[in-house]
């Protein structure tokens, strides 16, 4: 079944690291698989944000995290199954997803596992979900996500909804990774659809 099959999370070095932490909480919760690959300052976000002290098992220290169903990957292993077209995944989600990370992909500029990830996504027609975090936008990123979209990729901003009811910072991050969610086609129950409400609809 497809539900079965992972979806690749990867992690760079723009702010937002809460973006990826309720991913990974909702993927966790889900019990789907999760592949996680940081760049190096994807790596130093998580520390610096999160307060994960990875050390030499970061694995053990985002299962006691996120659950038995996340498997870490180091960004300097080549040889990784996400690194093959042949290994199936339900697609992947860069959250938060830097310029340069950005760039690297969207040129075909392979410089470690988390670019060649997402590389087999696009080449495999596998959904990629693409959640940049930088403000203002040169010409240049635009151009970048540009070309990642018309590689067939899916481009969420960083971008909170504010109808749903927000009670914290967690509800406002919750409304992009239901976006991030429903890109990828799992089910959830983090952002009611948007409607008009009940008493507003029978004076229409």
């Amino acid at each position: 079944m497809r539900d079965s099959l992972p979806v690749v999370v990867g992690i760079t070095g723009a702010s937002g690291a809460l973006y990826a932490d309720r991913l990974l909480r909702h993927l966790g919760k889900a019990k789907i698989p999760s592949p996680v690959v940081a760049s190096k300052w994807g790596r130093y976000l998580l520390n610096h944000e999160l307060g994960l002290e990875l050390g030499k098992s970061p694995q053990e220290t985002l299962r006691a995290r996120y659950g038995p169903h996340l498997t870490w990957q180091p960004s300097t292993d080549m040889s990784a199954g996400i690194a093959s077209g042949t290994h199936k995944t339900q697609g992947m989600v860069i959250i938060p997803c830097s310029m340069g990370s950005l760039g690297h992909i969207a040129h075909g500029v392979t410089a470690n596992l988390l670019h060649r990830a997402a590389d087999v996504t696009i080449k495999e027609g596998r959904p990629l979900v693409v959640v940049p975090r930088e403000t203002p936008l040169s010409p240049i990123h635009l151009e970048n996500l540009l070309t990642l979209s018309r590689f067939g990729a899916t481009i969420v901003d960083a971008n909170p909804t504010f109808y749903q009811g927000v009670e914290s910072v967690e509800d406002l991050v919750d409304s992009v990774v239901a976006r991030v969610l429903d890109a990828l086609g799992i089910v959830h129950s983090l952002l009611p659809p948007w409607g008009l409400p009940t008493e507003i609809s029978k004076d229409a």
